[in-house]
């Protein structure tokens, strides 16, 4: 598996959009409003009815329910039933927004995305000048929740892709399954899909006072065992009906299923929203059987946490004995670097947003004489130097006349060491665009690996000028 910076730009919303309605479990009247976001935001939530106006990040690491939805809480402060509004985003394909509440709960609407969809559509996406960050899976991953039998998987798939499967032993639903075999069919295809319940659960939540918000329009009941006249009257109270009846598919009053596989689909819906919360997009075909919130959840907790050893861990897979795209001379070509001061001795990979670069260290290194002479390290700043070098190479790609320019430090930000480098060591250097090159301003992310591990790490801003 592996992290790549995509040469995709991130997207925001162009103004801010709300809509009001009920919390489902709640039953509280909420005001929600979706407003743009900066670059490399995610998904945030904002409780503007709290001193302070809280902020919870959508992170699989704050999920502390999972009981009736995909509760986050964060320094006390809760957000209740994110997943419909976390897929709309997903579906359409948004990566930064703000999310500010009045209440704890989203509004259920009809138990889908589709009216967050509508609405963030109405706001218009916008690029941004940053790139968006995917995790390419190349092995396979699964959780499974060995109590309930549910499990997810993701293979290795050119796009990200989900199937679910949902099976509930019941003759009135039975086994369904359903495929969303490209994100960008999720508003067609998935995002009208409403949640449901069986007759069964619906009693025990209202003898326990949840679904306070719910009605016959925003969920799905199917009736699953017989309908008695004591809990006829009690869903005819619930619901404000004065006639309650079963149709012939099986499902309570008159709603009509927008799809045949609707069960399966809101299950699907489900799955996006919650994987939502691992952070970094996918790029990979998930299969969930029996999926849950619970059991979603445990594995966005798990494809973080991979996603997090993998970027800290993900040495460049390169041949050092293929011939490079750029050898020592090709490089002094460009760079206007020069022993003993130039850090850099192969380019093995270069494109618009990345750049992968070695430095063999030798014995014979002039600062191996005076730094810790009798137990030699690489000094660090060097290793940051040459880390610059090699982007070096990465932002002067981009003019025609390389050698008549000079490349000058703006800022160094979250420079880590982690291994210290000796003598015999290869650096694989790699450093890769955190947003485009603009006005020959070069933002980017830069590591160093020595022994198949992470050396150095740093967020390097630097800039090029013509010399006079």
């Amino acid at each position: 598996m592996t992290v790549i910076s995509t040469e995709i730009k991130q997207k925001t919303i162009s103004k801010e959009v709300s809509l009001t309605g009920v919390g489902l479990h709640t039953g509280k009247n909420v005001t929600l409003t979706f407003k743009p976001a900066e670059a490399n935001n995610g998904y945030t939530f904002k409780r503007i009815d709290l001193e302070g106006s809280p902020i919870i990040q959508a992170d699989a690491n704050f999920v502390t329910n999972t009981q009736r939805g995909t509760c986050l809480e964060k320094n006390g402060v809760t957000i209740q039933t994110c997943e419909h509004v976390l897929a709309a985003l997903v579906g359409l394909q948004i990566d930064n927004v703000i999310i500010e509440l009045d209440a704890s709960e989203p509004p259920i609407m009809d138990g889908s995305s589709k009216f967050f969809v509508e609405a963030l559509e109405s706001a218009e996406k916008v690029e941004q000048n940053a790139f968006i960050e995917e995790y390419v899976v190349k092995e396979v991953v699964s959780y499974i929740d060995e109590e309930s039998g549910s499990e997810i998987t993701v293979i290795p798939a050119d796009t990200y892709q989900v199937t679910t499967m949902v099976d509930f032993g019941t003759k009135v639903l039975g086994t369904q399954n359903a495929t969303l075999t490209n994100i960008s069919k999720f508003k067609n295809e998935i995002s009208d899909s409403r949640t449901f319940s069986f007759l069964h659960e619906l009693e025990m939540l209202l003898e326990n006072g949840l679904i306070k918000g719910g009605d016959l329009n925003n969920a799905i009941v199917y009736v699953d065992k017989e309908l008695s006249p004591e809990t006829m009257e009690r869903l005819k109270k619930a619901f404000k009906k004065d006639n309650i009846s079963v149709k012939p598919n099986g499902i309570l009053d008159n709603l009509t299923l927008h799809h045949p596989n609707e069960a399966a689909r809101h299950k699907l819906l489900d799955v996006i929203g919650d994987l939502a919360l691992i952070g970094t997009k996918i790029r990979g075909k998930v299969i969930a059987n029996k999926p849950g919130h619970f059991v979603n959840t445990q594995f966005a907790k798990k494809m973080a946490k991979i996603i997090k050893i993998e970027k800290r861990n993900n040495v460049p897979n390169i041949d050092l004995n293929q011939e490079p795209l750029m050898d020592i001379n090709q490089i002094m070509n460009m760079l206007p670097h020069r022993q003993p001061f130039l850090l850099l001795d192969k380019v093995f990979e270069l494109s618009k947003s990345h750049v992968i670069g070695t430095k063999n260290v030798t014995m014979n290194e002039g600062f191996f004489a005076g730094h810790f002479p009798g137990a030699p390290v690489m000094p660090g700043v060097l290793i940051v130097e040459a880390m610059a070098q090699t982007g070096g190479i990465l932002v002067l790609s981009t003019v025609p006349d390389p050698e008549n320019y000079l490349t000058f430090f703006m800022k160094m930000d979250n420079v880590k060491f982690k291994q210290k480098v000796v003598p015999g060591d290869t650096l694989i250097f790699k450093c890769s665009l955190i947003s485009p090159i603009r006005r020959g301003i070069c933002h980017m992310q830069g590591y160093a690996y020595a022994n198949g591990k992470l050396c150095a790490e740093a967020e390097l801003m630097a800039q090029i000028t013509k010399v006079k």
